[in-house]
């Protein structure tokens, strides 16, 4: 399954969401019930009823339509903006239907409205948020099949903006000036063209089933559940609508309630689900920071301890060099002499050697807990816990995963610092590419029948075939400010575990980093 890294809206959906949302269809399906079961009555018109709702449900759309698009501006996500772009239309469109509606600001409504004017509205408002859903899946999946667009995001956003502001002038206009084109939906301010309103009422149900139908078939993260529980209010709210006479009754202000509480329920959610998701970015952030602390002490360490265990046997090997040197170099050689200096250098190198493999030994780290774990879980968490830098970068993340992977048996601590080393290491790759999109994937699948295939792509500058020979060797780098060992340390950490890392040119751009796991762990044949 492939799919690209948007923050939040592209999390798989929990139990604890599916769960509420199912709550609250299934708390929409018993109002539907229950309305045809209590007798509707008469209300008589509350003036100040439409503009209050109204301003509300307009209020509550534009910050989701802001909280989508600050996603769409991070990840350069068509789907959101596109998402973003629909609720615009929802809640601009909810003004001049308050403007026009009977009794509200005048008797028969502002702006030259004719007596079906806002029941023309309010039917272009209900078909906005389908027609979005439509967008949002279509371009969703070209996203993912797709390379980042270059295109400024900023001037995209704007774009749709005055897009969605032209479509609500251009609808207003229809439902005001050009009254007389559309059919006729009221004969008064109270009582509907039911025949009219039920044909119309029918092309929304059925553009909403549509929209529902895509939508559940893609559904893969909060943001779908939430829309499938919009989309569930809206249908309702036509249901009711197709038992109602006409407006000013019990049932007619109730589905207008109705299907304010959805739009409060998505954004609510929204904020609680952004607020809860970065919230635990910013811990596993601070905690990643202690680690790099502890790793930075740990080599300034092994810094000192190489410095001072093999300063000695190295400066053992220079003097007896060059006192064999010397021995051979005066006007009578003595081969006795050198020869036993040069034996003095041999030892003080394998001296040198066992420090080395000794201090190697006691900055190992040793394997901790084997447990069995979902790698692509791995993955995708790891992928979150770096959002903030993938965000800042601009850098996007596409997760091409084989759901039908097994769990694997490892120290799941060790193999997520890998993967972050990996995946750092393609964004720091990513930096000096220019104008070309900035994109990294993620692909797993079995390898054969006792070890699975992690690649880690990116399109970044890429690697020379000298450097691509000595990348895991201990202390070479290919930055200004590296030290050299995460790669070698990398290698070593998947080597205990049965494991193999590799390195092989983009088929364009960049690098692929191959990793070999097995399937059962260290036990694994």
């Amino acid at each position: 399954m492939s799919q690209d890294h948007q923050g939040l809206f592209d999390m798989p959906p929990g139990q604890k969401q599916v769960r509420a949302g199912m709550a609250l269809v299934g708390l929409l399906l018993a109002v539907l019930v229950a309305s045809f079961i209590v007798p509707d009555f008469p209300l008589g018109p509350i003036n100040a009823f439409i503009p209050m709702i109204g301003a509300t449900t307009a209020l509550v759309d534009l910050i989701i339509a802001t909280l989508l698009y600050v996603q769409a501006t991070v990840f350069r996500s068509r789907a959101l903006g596109a998402l973003a772009t629909g609720y615009v239309f929802t809640g601009l469109i909810l003004i001049p239907h308050a403007l026009t509606f009977p009794g509200a600001f005048a008797p028969n409504g502002l702006l030259g409205a004719g007596v079906s004017s806002t029941a023309w509205l309010y039917l272009f408002w209900r078909t906005g948020l389908p027609l979005a859903i439509m967008l949002y899946v279509y371009f969703d999946r070209l996203d993912s099949s797709a390379p980042p667009g270059r295109e400024r995001p900023a001037w995209q956003i704007a774009l749709a903006v005055c897009a969605a502001v032209a479509l609500v002038a251009a609808a207003t206009a229809l439902a005001t000036v050009g009254h007389d084109l559309l059919p006729e939906l009221y004969v008064s301010t109270a009582d509907s063209n039911y025949p009219n309103m039920i044909r119309a009422n029918l092309a929304v149900i059925a553009l909403a089933v549509v929209a529902m139908v895509v939508l559940f078939r893609h559904r893969k993260s909060v943001l779908d559940i939430w829309l499938l529980v919009v989309m569930s209010a809206w249908l309702v709210q036509t249901l009711l609508l197709l038992s109602l006479p006409g407006r000013f009754t019990a049932g007619w202000y109730f589905t207008v309630v109705v299907v304010l509480l959805s739009h409060l329920f998505m954004m609510l959610a929204l904020i609680a689900e952004s607020s809860r998701l970065y919230a635990r970015l910013a811990l596993s952030t601070a905690e990643r920071n202690r680690e790099r602390e502890a790793r930075l002490m740990s080599l300034d360490a092994m810094a000192a301890a190489i410095s001072h265990e093999v300063g000695q046997p190295l400066s053992a090997v220079i003097t007896n060099a060059t006192g064999g040197l010397n021995w051979l170099s005066r006007e009578r050689p003595d081969p006795e002499m050198a020869i036993k200096a040069l034996h003095a250098t041999v030892d003080a190198g394998k001296r040198a050697t066992d420090v080395i493999k000794s201090i190697r030994a006691m900055f190992a780290r040793k394997l901790g807990t084997v447990t069995e774990f979902d790698l692509n879980e791995l993955v995708r968490e790891t992928v979150l816990l770096l959002d903030r830098e993938l965000a800042s970068e601009k850098v996007s993340v596409r997760l091409a995963l084989d759901e039908a992977l097994s769990p694997i048996a490892a120290d799941r601590v060790q193999i997520q610092q890998v993967l972050i080393n990996l995946l750092t290491n393609a964004i720091e790759s990513l930096r000096s590419t220019g104008r070309r999109a900035r994109r990294i994937e993620v692909r797993s699948a079995p390898l054969d029948d006792h070890n699975i295939l992690l690649d880690v792509s990116d399109s970044g500058i890429g690697i020379s075939p000298e450097a691509m020979a000595q990348i895991f060797q201990a202390f070479f780098t290919t930055k200004p400010t590296g030290t050299g060992l995460g790669l070698s340390l990398c290698r070593t950490i998947v080597e205990e575990h049965g494991g193999s890392l590799w390195a092989t040119p983009g088929e364009e751009h960049g690098a692929t980093f191959h990793l070999r796991l097995p399937r059962g762990g260290l036990d694994a044949p």
